[in-house]
């Protein structure tokens, strides 16, 4: 009995030391990325407070006398702009703030112009490429590298929650230390790595469910996992309903993402052609307006212009709350409604990530959505410089000081974790196929860097 005793505590401490491994390797090789995800996702959740800041002088105007239709307000950026082409009118969201044209110029680049609907004057025009906030999103998202680096957001994403289940495991206290409650309190011990290492573990522990949460949602605007879970949802029958079309549902290649910024639940509905019925003239932007706020649109939508001959104008509502949004598609020569995709029509499914969505990015409950996102973004950073702190402290002079290796495939809940992720997430999978392959080709090639890597 005690000799089973004691080779059940050694199995024990050697699969705690698979998993510490794990952990340890994920979390040195994504801690730059993980700061840099921290600092700019809690940056983005004041992203409407920093751009009413930045760009106040271009929204905010005097309230004087009537407000002009669209048609006047797209007219009078084209004189501004002569070479431009608009591609999107925003209205004015309240009294006393700008219209907003967004346009291309002669060079293809993109820009908005701010008109005054009152005075029909130019408050300025902000080019795409200097919008701030656009920057800090784009490096969250894809750390300005386009497909590569959304590539790597989402694997150092999938590693996250990987890291985060590998720490749990690492933390899960004994029925007497649940009991005690210690190890739900940081700092809380005698000894210093041990105190160090709660430093690291509680706070993690109960932020680790906002964090999860965060990361789920952020990957549902990954080009890989996003657009496959997406598409997966829509062919299994999970999509778009049929009292969303008006006539039979459209058989094009186009999505709606590609017409312009609409809601995550719309991006893959089919778009629908534009059939002139012998009138070949487009309607005015008035008339797509009227349309929008007859039918009760909340204010702050977009208007995307159509792009070719059979394309369509696109109403885009994408408000901070998810129960408001709307996408439409209308005939951009008869004005006939096309298409009409609101909260009503979402599937269970598609609601559930619409609201995940407002919620990621700080919209949905107002400063209270942001404050909380901010604390998760903070535990993250915490979670990382204590994590620092801990492994530099217990480092072994001229080793990287990670735990020994050892064969991970003797722990059937390892190879079972691992495998699951694998299935879940491919890109998970993928960089694991990579790590083995420098670890068999590489480091056990070398005895130095076998023992800088403690591995055996």
């Amino acid at each position: 009995m005690k000799q089973q005793r004691s080779q059940k505590n050694r199995m024990n401490r050697q699969h705690h030391n698979v998993f510490w491994r794990w952990h340890f390797y994920a979390g040195i090789i994504l801690t730059p990325i993980l700061l840099m995800l921290a600092i700019t996702g809690a940056t983005y959740l004041f992203r409407g407070n920093i751009e009413q800041w930045l760009y106040q002088d271009y929204v905010e105007v005097a309230a004087e006398g009537e407000k002009q239709e669209a048609s006047a307000i797209t007219g009078a950026a084209m004189e501004e702009h002569p070479d431009g082409t608009v591609t999107r009118y925003q209205p004015p969201a309240g009294e006393g703030e700008a219209a907003e044209v967004g346009m291309t110029n002669a060079s293809g680049e993109g820009m908005t112009v701010f008109v005054n609907p009152y005075t029909l004057e130019s408050t300025g025009t902000l080019m795409d490429q200097n919008r701030i906030m656009d920057r800090v999103e784009e490096l969250h998202g894809e750390l300005m590298a386009g497909t590569a680096g959304d590539r790597i957001v989402e694997t150092a994403a999938c590693w996250t929650i990987f890291m985060l289940i590998s720490g749990l495991y690492l933390w899960w206290p004994s029925r007497q230390q649940m009991a005690s409650r210690k190890s739900f309190l940081p700092g809380k011990s005698n000894k210093d790595r041990e105190r160090r290492k709660r430093w690291h573990s509680v706070p993690a522990f109960w932020i680790s469910g906002g964090l999860a949460f965060f990361l789920l949602t952020g990957m549902l605007w990954t080009g890989f996992w996003g657009n496959g879970f997406q598409q997966l949802t829509t062919s299994q029958g999970i999509g778009y309903p049929p009292s969303i079309w008006v006539g039979d549902a459209p058989v094009s290649d186009q999505v709606t993402e590609e017409t312009g910024d609409v809601s995550w639940a719309a991006e893959q509905m089919p778009v629908p052609e534009s059939y002139a019925d012998n009138n070949y003239e487009q309607i005015s932007i008035d008339r797509v307006v009227d349309q929008a706020e007859q039918t009760d649109v909340t204010s702050g939508y977009d208007v995307f212009y159509p792009s070719s001959s059979e394309g369509v104008y696109t109403v885009s509502a994408f408000p901070d709350q998810a129960q408001e949004e709307v996408t439409m598609h209308i005939n951009q020569y008869t004005g006939s409604l096309l298409a009409d995709y609101r909260w009503e029509q979402y599937p269970p499914l598609a609601k559930t990530m619409a609201m995940g969505i407002t919620i990621h990015k700080g919209l949905q409950f107002g400063i209270w959505n942001q404050l909380a996102g901010l604390f998760i973004c903070l535990g993250l950073i915490g979670m990382i410089l204590s994590g620092i702190w801990l492994w530099w402290s217990r480092r072994p002079e001229g080793q990287l000081g990670a735990p020994r290796s050892m064969s991970s495939w003797r722990f059937r809940g390892f190879v079972v974790l691992i495998i699951g992720f694998e299935i879940l997430f491919p890109l998970f999978g993928l960089s694991v196929l990579i790590i083995f392959a420098v670890d068999r080709l590489v480091i056990r090639q070398s005895r130095r860097l076998r023992s800088f890597f403690h591995a055996s």
